[in-house]
Order: C-alpha cells, then sequence, then structure tokens
C-alpha cells in the first residue's frame, strides 16, 4: 500500500514556516518603528511646549570658543560642525594610539607570563593584577597629576637635546613639510606593502622548507629603507623646525599636551593588563604537545612562541581582543575629566551653548556606535583570515 502523499503547504499559507516566520518580523519591525515614533514624536511635543529649540541646524552656526588641542587649525569663528570634527580626530588619535601601544604591551606581558624566569613571570603577573584592579578614573587622574605636579614650570623645562620635558607637556623637533617629505611618506607606503609581500613569501617558504626566516628585522628594513630612498629621491631635506623656549611657553616644533600623555598612559596601560590575560589564555588553550614538538624540531623559546603557539592561539585571542579595543575606544570618553578636547568634551560645551541637548547626544552615540562597527568590522575580516582551515 503505497504512502499517502502529504499536502504540499503554499508559500503564502500560514501554515509555512517560513511565512510565519516572516510576518512575525515584519510585525515585530512595525512595532519597534511604532515605539521610536511615538519616543521622537513625543519629545518634540514637549520641547515645543517649553520653547525649547530642537534640530541640527546649528552645526552651521559659529562655535564662539576655541579648543586648545587639534591636529588641523581651528578658532573661535568658525561652525560647530568643523568643532566636532576636531573632537573626533582627538578621539581617535587616542583610539588608534592607545590600540597600538596597549596591543604591544599586552602581548609582551602575556607571553611573559610563561617565561622560565621566576622574576619576569612574578612582575607581569604583578603588573596584570595591579593596574586591571584600578579603576581607568583614578589612573588618569594619577597620571595627570604626575604629569603636572611632579614635572618643572616651563621656564625650568627639562632639555635633552632638542626635546623638552615640562608641565606645559613634551616638545619635540618636526620637519618642515617639503616635496622630499612627501617622497619619504610614498616610500614608507611602497615599504609597508613590499615588507608584507615579504612576509607572505617568508611563511610559505617556512611552511614548504622549514627553514626560518626573519619576520621582523628585514620587513622593518625595508620600510626603512624604501623610506629612506624616497627622501634622498625627494632631495634629501633636513630641515626641522626646532622648538625654542620662551619667557612663558615653549615655541616652534611639535608638543604634547599632559593632557594627551595621561589620557594614552592610562588607557594604554590599563587595557594592557586585560589584554595580558587574553593572550596568556589563548596560549594556555594550545595543547601542551604542540610546544613539545616544537621543542623536538630544535625550534629554540622565541620560535617556538612565535611561530607555533601565538598562530594556534589566535582563534582564542581575537574575539575577547577586539572587545577590549571596543572597551579602551570607549573609554576615551573618560578624557573629559582630565580636560582632553575629545568628542565628549566637545559635544558638553555645544550643548551648554546651543541647548541642543538631544542633537548633540544622538551626534556622540553615532559617533561612538560608527567607530565600535568599523573596529568590530576590522576584527572579523581579520578574525577570518587568521582562522584555521581544515583540510
Amino acid at each position: 500500500m503505497s504512502p499517502t502523499p502529504r499536502p504540499k503547504r503554499t508559500a503564502w499559507s500560514w501554515r509555512s514556516r517560513a511565512f510565519r516566520g516572516l510576518v512575525y518580523q515584519l510585525v515585530a519591525i512595525a512595532a519597534i518603528a511604532l515605539v521610536v515614533w511615538f519616543l521622537a514624536s513625543n519629545t518634540q511635543t514637549n520641547m515645543r511646549i517649553r520653547g525649547i529649540q530642537s534640530g541640527f541646524d546649528f552645526l552651521s552656526q559659529p562655535a564662539g570658543f576655541s579648543i586648545g588641542e587639534s591636529l588641523f587649525p581651528f578658532d573661535s569663528g568658525e561652525s560647530y560642525w568643523r568643532a566636532f570634527a576636531v573632537g573626533i580626530s582627538n578621539t581617535l588619535r587616542v583610539a588608534i594610539a592607545g590600540i597600538v601601544f596597549s596591543t604591544i604591551l599586552g602581548t609582551l606581558l602575556g607571553i611573559g607570563r610563561f617565561s622560565r624566569n621566576a622574576l619576569v613571570r612574578g612582575l607581569c603577573s604583578a603588573y596584570v593584577e595591579c593596574f586591571r584592579n584600578i579603576p581607568v578614573l583614578l589612573q588618569l587622574l594619577m597620571w595627570y597629576l604626575v604629569l603636572t605636579e611632579l614635572l618643572p614650570p616651563i621656564q625650568n623645562a627639562w632639555k635633552l637635546g632638542p626635546f623638552f620635558l615640562s608641565k606645559g607637556g613634551v616638545n619635540f623637533p618636526i620637519p618642515v613639510w617639503e616635496v622630499g617629505q612627501a617622497w619619504a611618506a610614498a616610500g614608507l607606503v611602497v615599504g609597508v606593502v613590499l615588507a608584507w609581500i615579504y612576509r607572505r613569501w617568508a611563511r610559505k617558504q617556512f611552511e614548504l622548507t622549514g627553514k626560518a626566516r626573519s619576520m621582523f628585522w628585514v620587513p622593518v628594513a625595508i620600510v626603512v629603507g624604501t623610506g629612506l630612498l624616497g627622501w634622498l629621491l625627494g632631495g634629501a631635506p633636513t630641515v626641522l623646525d626646532i622648538p625654542v623656549k620662551g619667557e612663558f611657553a615653549v615655541e616652534n616644533g611639535g608638543a604634547l599636551t599632559p593632557e594627551f600623555m595621561a589620557i594614552l598612559l592610562g588607557l594604554s596601560i590599563y587595557t594592557a593588563a586585560f589584554i595580558a590575560e587574553v593572550v596568556r589564555s589563548g596560549i594556555a588553550s594550545v595543547p601542551a604537545g604542540q610546544g613539545e614538538a616544537a621543542a623536538a624540531l630544535g625550534l629554540d623559546r622565541s620560535m617556538e612562541i612565535r611561530l607555533v603557539m601565538l598562530p594556534q592561539a589566535l582563534r582564542v585571542i581575537i574575539p575577547p581582543l577586539t572587545n577590549q579595543y571596543l572597551n579602551l575606544t570607549k573609554n576615551s570618553s573618560l578624557a573629559v575629566a582630565i580636560g582632553y578636547p575629545d568628542i565628549v568634551s566637545i559635544a558638553n560645551t555645544a550643548m551648554n551653548q546651543t541647548g541642543r541637548a538631544v542633537e548633540c547626544i544622538a551626534i556622540l552615540m553615532t559617533v561612538y556606535l560608527t567607530i565600535s562597527l568599523l573596529t568590530s568590522a576590522g576584527m572579523n575580516w581579520y578574525n577570518a583570515r587568521v582562522a584555521i582551515k581544515e583540510r
């Protein structure tokens, strides 16, 4: 006896699981849109009743305040949107530099936890337990007090060659921009590309022959060499803008303010303690037999960590490492506590002057959301690149 055929479900039938799922999603989206519309409408109504202006038209108005630290020129007569651009650039400046420094320091500390030297292991453990258990805001205040109270005043600035160190920060020589610097920058970019190509080639040769080649010094030599070649082709300019100590300030040259150094040191040192634990747990997750196999092949301890343990640990390291990068970026908003003009500081000033609290907070949320999503996307791409692929 042949089995009874099951009735076919039409695509638009309520008995279809796919159709029901589509309807539920549309209902959920409509409910969320309704809630957002209600909140926005209610907010606008209440603001209109109280005579509070709304809208983003204030961004084109003159800001009326100056910013003490900026990567590009800004004066009080320029618009609010340019002031926000200065704040975003200052936030990115801290976030990018902090990610680089905390990654380097945290990786070294994490590897140091596996050192055969008891003193090195103890110091790395003490660092982690100390700095990760002190609130980051207190650390920022501590570094700011160190840089502003213990350093000499500008009139008695410490001088080391062309460098000055004082309560005003660090002043250092910078090149006077000429065509030669553009050629040197182009050479550095070409060098980075060539170094990346060399590392890929060296890694493939190691997999084929087992012969390890330099994965650090040769790429560094390539980058430096191409940068130097570009500098020579550009005429080898040597003119520098050297700082000079004046009566009330150190003039000319480049400068790093105490606020910037405090936020950078505080966030880097604090986040490095967490990154160290991420690296330690990632290396610990690799089976012990991998290290024994590396030793049997004659690899020394540094090559074992660099070529065997870390590549396998990356699949465990990268996801929590992404969280630490996001935390560092969001913690940079605490810079307002020590007077660093990041996006939060600019938004607070704009909010007080214009009364556009909702708009300023919306800009803040959009900026941090965009930075976090871009960071996550970049780390996810890198995670997919280094993932162990089964053969």
